[in-house]
C-alpha cells in the first residue's frame, strides 16, 4: 500500500514548496473524506498514488505529476462544472503560499485541468496523469462493478433514467476514442479491458 506520509513529502518538497506541507495534506485528506463521495475518495487517490510509483521514471517533473495526483479531486462537488477548476486554483494557491515557484504552481494547475479529459494530453506529464485517473476504467471485473455502484451512488439523488442517459453518454464517449491511454505502458496494461469493461457496461444499460 502507498505510504501517504512518504508520497506527499516527496511530492511537496520535490516540487520546491518549503512550509505547511503536513497542513495541506491533512486538509486534502480531509477533502478526499467527505460524506458525499462514494468513488472520489481516499480509496480513488491511493489507487493513483499507487499506480504512480509503477512510473514515476516516466514523466518530465514527477513531483509535479504526484502533487497533481493528490490535488485534482480535492474539490467535488456534486452540482458543480468547475470542481477541475477550482481544485487547480487550490494547488496553485497552496504551492506559491508555500514558496513553490510560479512555473511549478502554473504547470500543477494546470495538469490538474488536464483531469477533464475534454482535450488529448499535451506532453508526457499530462499523459501520466490523465491515464492514471482513468485507469479505473481497465480494472478487473470486481473494482469496475464497485465502480460503477461508487460512481451510481454519488448521484444517488438523481433519477434512474436521468442517470443512466447521462452516464451511457460518458462511458461511450470513453469507448469511442481512438484510444483510451495515451502512454504505451498503460495501454498495455489496460486499454484491452477498458474496452471490454466499457462495452459490457453499455450493455447493461
Amino acid at each position: 500500500m502507498t505510504d501517504l506520509v512518504l508520497s506527499w513529502a516527496r511530492a511537496w518538497h520535490g516540487a520546491g514548496a518549503c512550509s505547511g506541507g503536513e497542513a495541506v495534506r491533512a486538509a486534502l485528506l480531509e477533502r478526499y473524506a467527505e460524506p458525499q463521495r462514494k468513488y472520489h475518495t481516499q480509496q480513488h487517490l491511493r489507487e493513483c498514488l499507487q499506480l504512480f510509483e509503477s512510473v514515476k521514471q516516466l514523466p518530465a517533473h514527477p513531483a509535479e505529476v504526484e502533487l497533481t495526483l493528490w490535488f485534482h479531486d480535492a474539490i467535488y462537488d456534486l452540482t458543480g462544472a468547475d470542481n477541475e477548476e477550482r481544485s487547480a486554483s487550490l494547488a496553485r494557491a497552496s504551492l506559491l503560499e508555500a514558496g513553490a515557484g510560479p512555473e511549478v504552481a502554473s504547470r500543477v494547475a494546470g495538469l490538474v485541468m488536464a483531469t477533464r479529459h475534454t482535450a488529448v494530453a499535451a506532453d508526457a506529464d499530462e499523459q501520466v496523469v490523465v491515464d492514471i485517473d482513468l485507469a479505473i476504467l481497465g480494472a478487473n471485473q470486481e473494482r469496475f462493478a464497485e465502480y460503477e455502484r461508487q460512481i451510481r451512488d454519488e448521484y444517488a439523488w438523481v433519477p434512474g433514467w436521468l442517470f443512466r442517459r447521462k452516464r451511457r453518454a460518458v462511458l461511450q464517449s470513453f469507448l469511442e476514442r481512438p484510444r483510451i491511454y495515451a502512454t504505451p505502458h498503460f495501454a498495455a496494461l489496460f486499454e484491452a479491458r477498458a474496452r471490454a469493461n466499457l462495452a459490457a457496461a453499455l450493455g447493461n444499460r
